[in-house]
């Protein structure tokens, strides 16, 4: 049993960074809108950085690409707080339930990762350059994001046995 409330727990806390995570996007539009302007403008990278071609200007495509990933992060927080709520609604159901309602966790954790690692390392760390920014390099935090989020969906799609939950 121990083991299935410790997944319900970690999903749970990807849930609540995800959250916090939107609502500052929301709250702070301003402060968190100029990260997602910078790296889009490419105006921080390295002077000599040949890759300047790449960089967006219009500021309508920065809003929206904001919005996206404001929204992608609420959709994370959202999946994996039902996902928990579900697990913990199937904490004491058989294995094969159990297992069965880890869907919506495993939905929301891989979108978080694709947010993360997708959106942010490549999309943002290696197609804008991110990475040569001194002031907007957001790469080593989503690495640190990324990895835990994995870590979670690693463990969480372990199988659970009923002798694991202590189901006689």
């Amino acid at each position: 049993m121990t083991i299935r409330y410790s997944k319900i727990l970690l999903v749970a806390s990807i849930a609540l960074f995800a959250t916090l995570t939107a609502f500052g996007n929301i709250t702070d539009y301003g402060s968190n809108f100029a990260f997602v302007q910078h790296v889009l403008l490419m105006d921080t990278i390295f002077p000599e950085a040949t890759i300047r071609y790449r960089a967006i200007q219009s500021p309508a495509l920065h809003h929206a690409a904001y919005l996206l990933i404001t929204a992608l992060e609420a959709l994370t927080a959202i999946l994996c707080w039902v996902g928990a709520w579900r697990l913990l609604r199937l904490a004491k159901a058989s294995h094969q339930d159990f297992n069965r309602g880890k869907n919506m966790s495993i939905a929301g954790l891989t979108l978080g990762f694709l947010v993360w690692q997708t959106g942010f390392m490549s999309v943002g760390g290696e197609w804008f350059g991110m990475w040569m920014s001194e002031q907007w390099n957001g790469v080593p935090s989503a690495f640190r994001f990324f990895v835990t989020i994995i870590l979670v969906l690693i463990y969480l799609v372990q199988p659970d046995t009923d002798h694991a939950a202590g189901v006689q």
